[in-house]
This record gives C-alpha cells, sequence and structure tokens, in this order.
C-alpha cells in the first residue's frame, strides 16, 4: 500500500487518490539484457578482449565484464553469441541515402522527392543491417532524409542515427547546383547561395527545416557537370560564413574539397572535416593535423565507378574524372595517415550500393592503416567528429550500439563486410 508523506498533506482527497492512482500504476523496471560473446573490440586500446559478458538497461550499456563475474540469480533476457566477436555499431560519416548507384545516373537526377525518400527510407535500413548504426548524410534533395531521420526516431522505421545536413551549400553552376537541366529551365539546387551573407543564409534555412550538420561544396566534383575536381569554387570567406554560423549554433561542418586551394582554404576557416581530400600536398596535410581537421577519404567507391558506372549510364566525362582521382586519392589518404591525421570513416554511398559500406575497411588497411585505426576512424573518431562521448565503444555509461561478426577483424578486417548481428540503443535488428 502506497503511504502518503509529508509532501501530499496539503492535497484534497481527490488530488491525493489520482497521485496514488498514479503510482500504483508505474510500470516494474525493464528487465536487463544480458549479452555473451566469445570476446570484444575494445577500439580504444586496439585490442581484442576474450570472454566478454555486457548487461543493457534499456538503451544503455551499464557493465562489461567477464561472463563468469554476472551474478546467477539475476533475471536477464539473455542474447547468446557464442563463437562472436563484438563492436560498437559502426560509423559512416559520407553517405547519400536517398540515392542508388545501381539507378541509371541521368534518369535519377529527375527523382521526385517522394521517390528520393523512399529510396532513403529502403537504404536507412539496408546500412543498419550493414552494422551502420550511426551515418552522416552529406546532402539530399528536398530535405527527403532528414524526414526519414525524423521516421527513425519516432520508430516509425528502420535506420541507423542520422546527422543531416539538408542541401550542400554551392556556387551558382557549381559541384552541388543542378548543372544537368538545360538553360531553358532556369533549374538550381535549393543550397545555391553566391556571397558570404548569401551562404550564411543558407545554413540558417537548412537549420530551419531540421539539418543537424552542415556542408559546403568548396571544389568541383566528380559526378557534376561542367566542374573540374580540383578547382576551387567558394571563396575563403564564404566558406567561413558558412562555418562561423553553423558553429554558432552548435553544428559540425564539413567539406566537400578535392583540391588543394579548396582544402587548404576550408582548413583555414575552420571546418570539422574534410570530404574526399583527393589532392593533398605536404603544406595541406601539416595544416590538418596543426588544425586537428578530420579527413574523410571514400577510396572504395571508386572500384564500384570503373566497374559498372558506364553500364549505370554514368557519362564518360564524369568517369574520366574518377580515373583522375582514385590513384591521387589513396596516395593522400596513405599520406595523411602516416602523418598522424585525424581520420574518420566515409564511404560516400549512392556512389556504389548501399548496404557494401563495410567493403572499404579492408582498402582503409590495403592503403596503410592498420586494422585498428581503421575500425576507429569508424568508431571513437567519428564520435569525436560529431561531438557525441555515448557512441563509439562498448562501454558503461555509453548507449547500447552493438555489433558483431564472425572472427576477430583485428586478424581479418574483412569480416567487417558480414556482420551477423545488429543492436541498435538496445533493440536488436539483426540475429
Amino acid at each position: 500500500m502506497v503511504k502518503p508523506n509529508k509532501q501530499l498533506k496539503g492535497l484534497t482527497k481527490f488530488s491525493l487518490a489520482v497521485a496514488i492512482s498514479m503510482a500504483l500504476s508505474l510500470p516494474a523496471l525493464a528487465q536487463q539484457t544480458l549479452l555473451i560473446a566469445d570476446a570484444y573490440v575494445d577500439v580504444v586500446k586496439g585490442k581484442t578482449i576474450n570472454d566478454v559478458a555486457i548487461v543493457i538497461n534499456g538503451n544503455q550499456i551499464t557493465q562489461v565484464t567477464q561472463q563468469a563475474k554476472i551474478p546467477t540469480d539475476n533475471d536477464y533476457k539473455l542474447i547468446d553469441l557464442s563463437g562472436k566477436t563484438l563492436l560498437p555499431g559502426v560509423m559512416d560519416m559520407h553517405v547519400h541515402l536517398s540515392g542508388d548507384a545501381e539507378d541509371n545516373f541521368l534518369a535519377s537526377q529527375n527523382y521526385s522527392i517522394p521517390r528520393q525518400t523512399v529510396k532513403a527510407v529502403k537504404n536507412a535500413e539496408k546500412t543498419l543491417m550493414a552494422g551502420f548504426t550511426t551515418v552522416r548524410d552529406l546532402g539530399a534533395s528536398g530535405y527527403a532524409v532528414i524526414a526519414t531521420r525524423d521516421g527513425i526516431n519516432a520508430g516509425e522505421i528502420a535506420g541507423p542515427r542520422i546527422w543531416a545536413v539538408g542541401h550542400p551549400i554551392s556556387i551558382t553552376g557549381g559541384h552541388c547546383d543542378d548543372n544537368f537541366s538545360s538553360p531553358e529551365k532556369k533549374s538550381k539546387s535549393q543550397g545555391v547561395a553566391d556571397g558570404p551573407w548569401a551562404v550564411r543564409a543558407k545554413v540558417r534555412e537548412n537549420i530551419k527545416y531540421g539539418a543537424n550538420a552542415i556542408k559546403v561544396c568548396a571544389t568541383g566534383g566528380v559526378f557534376s557537370k561542367g566542374t573540374k575536381v580540383g578547382v576551387q569554387q567558394l571563396t575563403y570567406e564564404e566558406i567561413k560564413s558558412a562555418v562561423d554560423e553553423a558553429h554558432m549554433r552548435g553544428l559540425v561542418v564539413a567539406s566537400h574539397a578535392h583540391g588543394t586551394s579548396g582544402i587548404k582554404a576550408s582548413i583555414r576557416a575552420g571546418v570539422d572535416s574534410i570530404e574526399h581530400c583527393s589532392f593533398m600536398d605536404k603544406e595541406a596535410i601539416k595544416m590538418a593535423v596543426k588544425a586537428g581537421t578530420y579527413l574523410s577519404c571514400d577510396i572504395y567507391n571508386t572500384e564500384y565507378t570503373l566497374a559498372y558506372g558506364a553500364a549505370n549510364g554514368v557519362p564518360e566525362a564524369n568517369i574520366n574524372k574518377e580515373k583522375l582521382v582514385s590513384q591521387a586519392q589513396r596516395d593522400s589518404f596513405r599520406a595523411a595517415v602516416k602523418a598522424g591525421a585525424k581520420m574518420v570513416f566515409g564511404s560516400d554511398a549512392a556512389i556504389y550500393p548501399h548496404g557494401d559500406n563495410g567493403k572499404q575497411f579492408s582498402r582503409m588497411v590495403t592503403f596503410g592503416m592498420t586494422p585498428a585505426q581503421a575500425l576507429q576512424a569508424a568508431t571513437i573518431n567519428s564520435a569525436a567528429l560529431l561531438k557525441q562521448d555515448n557512441l563509439g565503444q562498448i562501454k558503461a555509461g555509453f548507449l547500447a550500439d552493438i555489433i558483431a561478426v564472425d572472427g576477430d577483424p583485428l586478424s581479418n578486417i574483412s569480416l567487417m563486410e558480414n556482420v551477423t548481428f545488429v543492436m541498435k540503443d538496445g533493440q536488436v535488428y539483426k540475429q
């Protein structure tokens, strides 16, 4: 029986009855989950720890220990992953959920916003099933991915946590503008802005409609029409205005930058991450290291573009640009790793099929990283970039984003291409 305490003395009989009724109707404490496995990867130490038991309460990890140290009298919901190795859910800092590489390239330029949103819903689930429990979407039309993110957060659809930029900010005719339509249509992308105050206004507009990250397109790109990948487009002043506005509002800024001058201008302007990083000289790498700027290099997708791009309708001019940047980007990646630059996992999914994100891990190792460094790029480094102190580790107090593979990924990083168990926020999505 609930006994009224001193705080209830002043209540009327009616309000006291209501208070007692509410107290009696409170749900019992939720059953805790116990997850056991052969081992887990401590991504901070870069080591595999044998014999693990993880206690999860709701969406949070409360204990990480050995199986023999777990009390036997507790009523746990058991998830037995014997034979598997656990890792924190991995993160991809550069995806485009609203597009599919397999679609005809030019036809897909004319997809409606509702069509792109359906694509994003489908690809969000595929990405989660591949073990990526957090992503940063770096550009979609009409806030399609923001709507997808909100549906995931509401529990209506399955998908990873999403940081979404809304519309990437571009100069007129730049990489993130609509350059495939005829002049008569006078079509332009919704993120086009010329001049510092116009750029600042676009940042504000994106935030108004739900963006929780910002992207600027500082140079030309591979998959745009009429741009040269190495040529700077946004000025330093324009990039700086975007950074100042975004940082004042608490958002992280990504800069699409292939060319050296655009990379350096972006670092000086204070962006949080450089995307692609294709043509980095020693000075640019030194600047990134000194500033603590994160580098996000998509070094797997070139294989898909060169193998399947023509069949998917990618114009020859764009394939030729991919040939131009592919080796240079990988050389820049290797040099940046050697120099000790901060690196995150960014795949540019949509340039290759969603769900294949994990294929990039082996390429990161091929081009200079240890397996531990590759996993750190997709966990603790990405969490730091997003300024999230409860993601990226299997540790008490962290959110219960946990995946599993068959074997030790520190011995065979290719195992990350076949994730067999996915938990996000304490909820199992794949087992």
